[in-house]
């Protein structure tokens, strides 16, 4: 019996011996099976990155900004206003004179410096009838100016100041402009100086608005306030396509649509006006208007014209065998499209010069000589 029990003990001994030194093994071999707290090790799998997004870009005008606003001025401009004041109670029922009192009405807008010179291109409508005028330039600097001539045919005016050295607007292309172009206008919108506001391009060569006689607009949703008239209007590199000129009244409930005159015909003005002190133009003494399509269709004629409703006694036109009623098909060959159009034609003629004209009287078409003279100067 006792060899027996001694026998089995012995067999256990042996079996828990030879089980911890099988654990000891395999806990050598793989240490990561040991529990550790009661929980057992799941092991670190390396950390995968996730690539690197790039950097949204960017979009910035600011080096449009700094190469275009040194050159854009403040304009304020004052005189004198006499306005009559109303009688009192008293002098309602015995003689009065009449009374008047002065008082100093100032007004603000926005120039362009374009010359090393100290010529400043702004809005006729800004400086009319101002007694005195100064601008301050973004460098803080401030002279008086004086008007070297003024354009009211296009709303424009050139002014001069005697300062040195100057910022100078560099001139683009306004021919180029497509709707869609990104622009900048910067101006001195409600006393607020250098201000910049952006949009773009709505519409092109924009007519018969009643801004002003020779109309070739460029329209553009960038906002456009009191005080931007005559500021810059330039494109996303800085340069100069447009002078800030009008925007539709808001009172109507409109909003986003102002104009522009843009530089090609800037361009035209300002040499006129330092060479001559103003602009010489043809003219030959019409006074056109359109032709809509239904009277197009009455007339035979396959789409609207320019009739010639009234002319001037004496005047070229006159002399060279036009009247009133004469449909304009074309002037110096090219086809015409509005009585804006037929206008600025003229006006590109050179005084002195023979202006070939097509016309349709009745059913004949004729084409008669006219000599062209300089358009008279408007107030």
């Amino acid at each position: 019996m006792l060899e027996r029990l001694g026998r089995g003990l012995t067999f256990v001994v042996g079996s828990v011996v030879g089980g911890l030194a099988l654990a000891f093994v395999i806990v050598a071999v793989r240490p990561d099976l040991i529990r550790r707290g009661g929980a057992p090790v799941i092991p670190v799998l390396p950390a995968i990155s996730a690539p690197a997004l790039p950097a949204p870009a960017r979009v910035t005008y600011a080096a449009a900004v700094q190469r275009a606003a040194p050159a854009v001025v403040n304009v304020y401009t004052q005189r004198l206003v006499r306005e009559r004041v109303a009688p009192s109670l008293s002098e309602l029922f015995g003689d009065f004179l009449p009374q008047t009192r002065q008082r100093i009405e100032r007004s603000l807008g926005s120039g362009v410096i374009v010359d090393e010179a100290g010529h400043i291109v702004t809005n006729h409508h800004v400086i009319a009838n101002a007694e005195s005028i100064q601008v301050q330039l973004a460098d803080g600097r401030v002279a008086d100016a004086h008007i070297v001539g003024r354009d009211p045919d296009t709303d424009l005016a050139v002014l001069k100041i005697n300062l040195s050295p100057l910022p100078v607007a560099t001139f683009g292309r306004s021919d180029q402009l497509k709707v869609g172009d990104v622009v900048l206008a910067i101006g001195n919108p409600i006393g607020l100086s250098q201000t910049v506001t952006h949009g773009i391009v709505s519409a092109t060569s924009r007519q018969q608005l009643g801004i002003a006689p020779l109309e070739d607009f460029i329209q553009t949703d960038a906002p456009i306030n009191f005080g931007n008239s005559g500021g810059a209007l330039v494109d996303s590199s800085g340069a100069l396509i447009g002078i800030n000129t009008a925007i539709v009244a808001k009172s109507l409930g409109v909003e986003g649509i102002g104009f522009a005159i843009p530089v090609n015909m800037v361009r035209g003005v300002l040499s006129d006006i330092i060479a001559h002190g103003r602009v010489i133009r043809g003219w030959i003494g019409i006074l056109p208007e359109d032709v809509t399509d239904e009277q197009a269709a009455r007339l035979g004629l396959a789409q609207g014209g320019v009739v010639i409703a009234n002319l001037y006694v004496g005047s070229p036109a006159q002399e060279a065998g036009l009247q009133p009623g004469d449909i304009m098909l074309a002037v110096a060959g090219a086809t015409l499209h509005s009585a804006q159009d037929a206008l600025g034609r003229i006006a590109n003629e050179k005084p002195g010069s023979v202006l070939a004209i097509k016309v349709l009287r009745g059913h004949r078409t004729l084409e008669v000589k006219a000599h062209v003279s300089e358009r008279p100067r408007t107030s």
